[in-house]
């Protein structure tokens, strides 16, 4: 009997020779339509990687008149690992630009998933009237730009005149008590937290596509057999839509070790207040364009990336353990 499951492997070449004039016809008229992805994919996605995958190993200062530049093995790397700049933790001084990233991640995460989750629920929720108008309202601020966002939300919490401390003000709050927001080491992240929560559009969206997509019977034979409300949830719904928060938290870590715009803008890549807001992206940014090193811009650049492959790795790896997936064969 003809294997039909596994057919035999064919090489490219051997399959272009055995291509008739109409299917080679098609197959250039293809590559013809996906060429201009093809340039750009080549000109600013992979060779700029390239490049600066061997910057990191040169001495490369655009200011510099040396042509051509020296390779200098792992020193960049080298001194990247010894700079306080990416790893100073100590409290007595300004922290480094890694642990910054990591201290904000664990206040900007979790308030932005459990916000979106809570809200996805609710807006599942069977009772709730004008769920439609209520889904775009929640939507819409996601599909502003997020420069004029950030912009906004800078008048918003501008200490002397935004809204939201002249509203403070209003229920009695002394003005000297008013959070000073960005302008305060100990209120900026709030400031950047809730801002982030002003686009969670994306995410609660997914996530309620997920709750709309776990089956009903599922919830009908828990009724019956007596599981209260909390019981449902971590045994049939967080389980259901676990694929989906997968989903959302690797989105979330990458956007994390990619934050860079909300300081540029609200702190103008100053990283005051105390250097509180030099994110790793914005000190790479500032290595590049400010101090023109694009070496050393190169290798934070690498090791960001390396950052986030070994985060994701991670997570993958466990998600064998909590993601469920409806097909019923584990990753």
């Amino acid at each position: 009997m003809e294997n039909t499951t596994n057919p035999p492997k064919v090489s490219f070449i051997t399959s272009l020779r055995r291509m008739g004039p109409s299917a080679r016809r098609e197959m250039l008229n293809g590559l013809l339509f996906i060429s201009p992805w093809l340039v750009g994919f080549l000109a600013f996605t992979l060779l700029p990687i390239i490049a600066t995958f061997l910057f990191s190993f040169m001495n490369v200062h655009v200011t510099d008149a040396i042509w051509p530049p020296k390779f200098v093995g792992f020193d960049n790397y080298a001194a990247m690992l010894k700079d306080s700049a990416v790893w100073n933790a100590r409290t007595n001084s300004s922290p480094g630009a890694m642990w910054i990233t990591f201290r904000f991640g664990l206040i900007a995460l979790p308030v932005g998933f459990f916000l979106s989750l809570g809200i996805a629920l609710l807006m599942n929720n069977k009772h709730l009237k004008g769920q439609n108008l209520f889904r775009s309202l929640f939507y819409m601020p996601y599909i502003i730009p997020f420069v004029a966002s950030v912009y906004l939300w800078a008048g918003v919490l501008n200490p002397e005149t935004g809204w939201v401390n002249r509203a403070l003000l209003s229920f009695g709050i002394p003005k000297g008590n008013l959070p000073g927001w960005a302008n305060d080491i100990n209120w900026v992240y709030p400031a950047y937290v809730i801002f982030g929560i002003w686009g969670i559009g994306n995410a609660f969206l997914t996530l309620l596509a997920g709750l709309q997509g776990v089956p009903t019977e599922l919830y009908d034979a828990a009724r019956v057999d007596g599981a209260g409300s909390v019981a449902v949830f971590f045994n049939i719904t967080f389980p259901m839509i676990s694929p989906i928060v997968f989903f959302n938290l690797i989105l979330g870590i990458v956007g994390l070790f990619q934050y860079f715009l909300v300081p540029l803008a609200f702190n103008q890549g100053t990283g005051e207040p105390g250097g509180a807001t030099m994110f790793y992206n914005l000190y790479l940014y500032k290595q590049f364009f400010q101090f023109q090193n694009m070496s050393y811009g190169a290798t934070l650049a690498w090791v960001l990336f390396l950052f986030i492959l070994v985060i994701t790795g991670l997570l993958f790896w466990s998600s064998r353990f909590w993601v469920y997936y409806a097909g019923g064969e584990s990753r």
